[in-house]
């Protein structure tokens, strides 16, 4: 132990320099693994979004889209969609806490940050705002739609009617992850009816899901070792009869 600047003793090592105990070193060496770890996603994150999905050459975007074009982008789990209103915005629905805190158009027309969108998720707010190609791409590619509704026999209205349409629902509205999402603003404006095939997609998934026969088994041996586990009791036995039966009795 040696005397410390202020008469204190403390650790140092033969050489006269101070050293870090043991516990605080390991700390210490774990936080510049994790600072590592953080940087190296943070390339590859990069990486994946500007060569995956290389963004539009901004001097190609005015001829190719239209006001009243329909424009989607992919996302990892799903894609979002926008109506082209012309001049390189894109009118849009997307999920945002923060209308339903405050009237200040100031902090409204920021760019919608990733907690105001999973805060609009959770508590089912919503906006119609007008952004930037760029801002709504968000980093990925932006393409054109053509609409499976139009191969169904659907046709779109009037390009100019679908972005008056757009910029006529512009504010607040309330949000549903499957039942009043970006498709069905952009497809009420283009087509005159709300509809999304992701959320049809995602209902067909689910309904096969349910009804094979192999989950119910599964649910049932689940619930055999969960009753083996943490005993009998009516929190255990129940969800262990309950969902099995459920889902035999619907598949």
């Amino acid at each position: 132990m040696c005397p410390g600047p202020f008469g204190a003793s403390g650790a140092c090592s033969h050489g006269g320099r101070a050293h870090l105990p043991a516990g605080q070193s390991a700390l210490l060496l774990v936080h510049v693994m994790l600072n590592a770890l953080a940087f190296l996603l943070d390339k590859v994150v990069f990486f994946f979004v500007t060569c995956a999905h290389p963004p539009p050459p901004p001097l190609e975007r005015e001829r190719v889209y239209r006001r009243g074009d329909l424009l989607e982008v992919p996302r990892t789990l799903f894609t979002h969609f926008g109506i082209y209103l012309g001049d390189g915005r894109v009118a849009h629905l997307i999920p945002d806490i923060l209308p339903a805190v405050t009237s200040d158009e100031r902090h409204l027309r920021r760019k919608v940050t990733n907690t105001r969108l999973l805060l609009g998720v959770l508590s089912k707010r919503a906006s119609v705002r007008v952004d930037s190609v760029e801002d709504f791409a968000y980093g990925a590619s932006v393409r054109l739609n053509t609409h499976a509704m139009e191969s169904a026999g659907r046709g779109p209205p009037d390009a100019e009617e679908a972005a008056r349409r757009a910029e006529r629902l512009l504010g607040s509205v309330p949000y549903s992850l499957l039942w009043n999402n970006c498709e069905h603003f952009v497809t009420w404006c283009r087509y005159g009816a709300a509809r999304s095939l992701q959320t049809e997609q995602f209902c067909q998934w689910l309904k096969s899901l349910i009804r094979d026969q192999r989950n119910a088994a599964v649910a049932g041996l689940l619930g055999l070792l969960s009753l083996a586990c943490l005993g009998v009791s009516s929190g255990t036995a129940l969800p262990a009869v309950f969902i099995p039966f459920t889902l035999w009795m619907a598949s």
